[in-house]
């Protein structure tokens, strides 16, 4: 399961967060911005633990249960929420996820806002086991 990727697809997919930063390529796994690289939105999305099995059924797992962390980092404070709380329901509406806490920071006239998302989702070969 490769949920960095799930996640950027259904971001991507949106109108709203593809305006903000998808065609301008600036969603990214791992790769923060520079200081002065977010003169537009960027949007970074990292896994804060790998996907472990849960939900048993029969002996067998059925479930992957992810942690991931989704910054936002603009040069405006409420451009940051505007677009973390899009972030928020699409995530909620696609997967189930609900969100945990994370930092919101500004320095250097950058306003950071992270937020961290649990949920589970069904293994992708249950339909073969």
């Amino acid at each position: 399961m490769d949920i960095l990727n799930l996640v950027y697809e259904t971001l991507i997919a949106d109108p709203f967060i593809y305006e903000q930063a998808g065609k301008e390529d600036r969603i990214k796994y791992y790769e923060y911005p520079e200081s002065g690289d977010v003169d537009n939105p960027f949007i970074v999305i990292d896994p804060i633990d790998a996907p472990t099995p849960s939900d048993f059924a029969d002996d067998t797992w059925t479930k992957f249960d992810c942690l991931i962390q989704i910054d936002v980092w603009t040069e405006d404070r409420k451009k940051s929420i505007a677009i973390a709380n899009r972030i928020r329901d699409i995530v909620w509406n696609e997967f189930g996820f609900n969100q945990n806490s994370g930092p919101q920071e500004y320095d250097n006239g950058v306003f950071r806002d992270a937020r961290r998302y649990r949920g589970k989702l069904y293994r992708e070969d249950f339909d073969s086991l």
